[in-house]
Order: C-alpha cells, then sequence, then structure tokens
C-alpha cells in the first residue's frame, strides 16, 4: 500500500484520484473548495468537474491539508500553474519530510518564468520532483479508454516506481530523463492549440490546421533546445502526441477557447463563463518573456498574445502569419 496525496480535485485531479484508488492504493483527495470537499464526501461525486463518475469510497476527500497530507509518500500536484505556489505554501507545514512530489500540471509561472516542477522546488528543495504529462482526457481516462503518458524524473529508481505505481490496464506510463522537454511540450502545446482552434472557427480547413501543428511544433522545439530540453523529447507524447491531442478536439479547453476568439468574443468574456482553466491563455504571456530572454523566433505565439492580451483581430494576425519574409523550413 502506498499512500498518495492529490492536490487539487479538477477533472485531472479527481480522475487520477479515482484511478489509483481503483487499484487499491491508499488515496487522498484535497479540494479548495470546503463546501465542495463536503459535498463530494456525501454524495461521492464531483459535481463541478467530474460529474460523469461516482466516486469510489475508499478516497479520502478532505480541504484540509493536515488531512490529506498526513504520513503521505507521493503527493501528485494538479494544481494550476499561476496557483501552485500559493496553494503549496500554504500545504508546506503538513508536508511529510520523505515525500516526493509528482507534478501533473501544465504551464509557465508568469512572474518567474518557471516550470511547474521549478515552482515546486523553490518551496521544497532538495525534494525529488517527477513530471507526468502527455495526451490525456480527463473524461477519457475516466472512462478507461486506452492512454499513454511520459512520467519524467531525474532519479532513475524513483521514476521506476512510479512506473508502476501509476500503470494500470488503461493508463500506460513511458519513463523519460528530460524533465524540462516533458514539462515544457505540455506547456506550449496549450498556445498552439489555441491558434488552432482560431483557424477551426475561421473555417480556414484541414490544410491550415496541419501546417499550424507542424510550425507550433517548430517553435515549441526551438524553445525548448534553448531552455536546455532534448528535441527529440517534442516528438514524443508530451510534445507531438498531446500537440495533436489538444489541436484537434473539442474536449480541449483551449482549442475552444481558440474558437470562441474566432467567433468575434473576447478573452475575457470567455473566461468569466468558465470554471475551468485554459492554461494557454497565461502560458501565452509567459511565452513572450521566454522569447525575449532566450531571443527565440515563436511568431504564432506572438500573434496568440496580441489576440488575446491586444484585442487583434484573429482575421489580421492570420493575415500577418502568411505575410512574413519568407525562410528556409529549418531555421534557427
Amino acid at each position: 500500500m502506498s499512500y498518495i496525496a492529490v492536490i487539487g480535485a479538477g477533472s485531472w485531479g479527481t480522475t487520477i484520484a479515482v484511478m489509483l484508488a481503483g487499484k487499491d492504493l491508499d488515496v487522498s483527495l484535497w479540494v479548495y473548495e470546503e463546501d465542495l470537499a463536503l459535498e463530494m464526501k456525501e454524495t461521492l461525486v464531483n459535481r463541478i468537474y467530474l460529474p460523469e463518475c461516482r466516486l469510489p469510497n475508499n478516497i479520502n476527500i478532505s480541504s484540509e491539508f493536515r488531512d490529506v497530507l498526513k504520513d503521505c509518500r507521493f503527493i501528485i500536484s494538479v494544481v494550476p500553474t499561476q496557483h501552485i505556489r500559493g496553494i503549496l505554501t500554504k500545504a508546506a507545514p503538513f508536508v511529510p519530510a520523505g515525500a516526493s512530489f509528482v507534478s501533473a500540471s501544465k504551464g509557465i509561472e508568469n512572474e518567474t518564468l518557471k516550470r511547474p516542477s521549478e515552482i515546486i522546488l523553490d518551496i521544497f528543495p532538495a525534494r525529488n520532483v517527477s513530471v507526468l504529462s502527455g495526451p490525456s482526457f480527463a473524461s477519457e481516462v475516466i472512462r478507461e479508454r486506452p492512454t499513454a503518458v511520459s512520467l519524467a524524473s531525474a532519479d532513475k529508481k524513483e521514476a521506476l516506481l512510479l512506473q508502476e505505481l501509476l500503470t494500470t490496464g488503461f493508463f500506460r506510463v513511458y519513463t523519460n530523463e528530460d524533465i524540462a522537454g516533458v514539462e515544457l511540450g505540455g506547456a506550449l502545446k496549450n498556445v498552439v492549440a489555441i491558434a488552432s482552434g482560431i483557424s477551426d472557427g475561421l473555417g480556414l480547413g484541414n490544410n491550415a490546421r496541419a501546417a499550424l501543428i507542424t510550425r507550433g511544433l517548430a517553435e515549441m522545439r526551438r524553445l525548448g533546445a534553448a531552455m536546455g530540453a532534448r528535441e527529440k523529447t517534442f516528438s514524443g507524447l508530451s510534445g507531438m502526441g498531446d500537440l495533436v491531442l489538444t489541436c484537434t478536439a473539442n474536449l480541449s479547453r483551449n482549442y475552444t477557447f481558440g474558437m470562441r476568439l474566432a467567433e468575434g468574443m473576447k478573452a475575457e468574456e470567455i473566461l468569466a463563463g468558465s470554471r475551468s482553466v485554459a492554461e494557454g491563455v497565461q502560458t501565452s504571456k509567459s511565452v513572450m518573456g521566454l522569447m525575449e530572454k532566450y531571443g527565440v523566433d515563436m511568431p504564432i505565439s506572438l500573434e496568440i498574445y496580441r489576440v488575446i492580451f491586444e484585442g487583434k483581430s484573429p482575421v489580421q494576425a492570420v493575415q500577418d502569419l502568411m505575410s512574413r519574409s519568407l525562410k528556409e523550413e529549418f531555421y534557427g
């Protein structure tokens, strides 16, 4: 029996907890909203984020860190990236000395331009922090549809242990040593997914979407290489795999956010009408800082930032991308 604490009860955090409880592992789930935690304990349903699933009764649900983190061996953080620092700082007094972390968040912190695993290490220095990422819609995992993801860790033994712990008959985990690459793939693909949603929302066709996915991946690789990631990682599950998924499916919050932009809605209107987080919105802001810091050309990401935060017309953004100076395919 391994004691696992999942921090964050959105659709993905709840799904992970349900999946691990299904293996008869000892699992606790921390819920931000106290009223939702009480409701979930009583009804065994996460009405807001995962209403289609009945929760197993062997999950310990609480909004109190002391209840969830007591004696835990692994802590899986599924907190929206911009809130990781605040929430885990509050959790810190209750984290056992020997506990390791797994980050399942996808994004880049705006103020520091740090990845989720780096934020966790700021709060908990010298801890093992692994990263779980890849093409994994919660609504499909909860229905036990076949899924494959990447688990990145600098500690080989820990990676193998987590691989066994997290793998099920429908959820297959591959190990990877490239923490930066796995994490950047999961974050950057959300910006490209917004672009793909805009393209489809404007009715630009399959050719345009294929071009966006391919050139978006080129941007991801360029920035990843500049930041010390391995380029081949972006051809894997956490790169190309997650990129294709989020750029082609209505289940993607970032893709549907882009479609709403194409329909003429403003970013603040779309965000105000949703309780779920489209991580690509804030990630696009962080990408602007990383582009400047590392001197990397990322024209698609730049246009997405301008559409979201500067009110640029999506149609004009497409025109500006298509009229850029001509280049070799593999440059930079």
